[in-house]
């Protein structure tokens, strides 16, 4: 399963954070400024989780769980700097699920997010890598753009994990080909550009101009932008 969670925040740095890292983490991010915000894509958006403010403009946290709680058990992470214990009460006796202080760990916010999920839903935690908006699913050998999958075959999986376990690095035609294939792979170096032609028309926007998968003249390629 792919977990779709929304960011209700209005600090824009701390939402940008969080977007950042839960992203990395292979979830599909939402966020909202204000309560009015969350609760417009609350009700046109399929989602597993919500790590929610309190203090906010126009309608505060409070009142966006009040109204969340009306209709839906989804898994509510109040993330406040409001630490009186009758803060908390009020919170719980609402509904939320669990609180997280600010200032915080990123590191604790998504171990408690990964808790949380599989409390809920149940199902075994699995090794996802994201690049750009694109996520990679390993046990599945899947993949997927904003929630929606891009068929991929066994071989453009498995350069894809090659790829998506080394962004940033330049690998040349002989790296990738042993990394995904083995040593025993009987197939020509040059059989590699016509792999990467396939997967550039599955994952670039302009797969002319290609921004995720870049070619490096003379030497290889490099996936996700020169990162190291």
């Amino acid at each position: 399963m792919i977990y779709k969670i929304l960011i209700v925040e209005d600090q824009v740095e701390i939402k940008n954070i969080m977007n950042m890292y839960l992203s990395k983490e292979g979830y599909v991010v939402y966020s909202a400024n204000n309560g009015f915000e969350a609760m417009e894509i609350f009700n046109k958006t399929t989602l597993h989780l919500i790590l929610l403010d309190i203090m906010m403009p126009g309608i505060d946290g409070y009142e966006v769980l009040s109204a969340i709680r009306e209709t839906s058990e989804i898994p509510v992470i109040m993330v406040t700097a409001k630490q009186e214990e009758m803060d908390r009460i009020k919170g719980f006796n609402l509904g939320v699920d669990d609180y997280v202080l600010k200032p915080f760990s990123m590191k604790e916010l998504i171990l408690r997010i990964k808790r949380m999920l599989k409390r809920t839903y149940g199902e075994l935690e699995e090794k996802t890598y994201a690049c750009f908006d694109l996520i990679l699913h390993e046990e599945r050998m899947t993949l997927y753009r904003k929630g929606d999958e891009i068929t991929i075959t066994g071989a453009e999986y498995q350069l894809l994990l090659v790829l998506f376990q080394n962004q940033g690095r330049v690998l040349t035609r002989e790296q990738l080909i042993e990394k995904a294939f083995g040593q025993d792979y009987d197939g020509y170096d040059r059989n590699i550009d016509s792999y990467i032609k396939r997967i550039r028309q599955k994952i670039e926007i302009d797969p002319k101009h290609p921004k995720i998968l870049i070619t490096k003249y003379g030497v290889g390629y490099v996936f996700g932008g020169e990162l190291t």
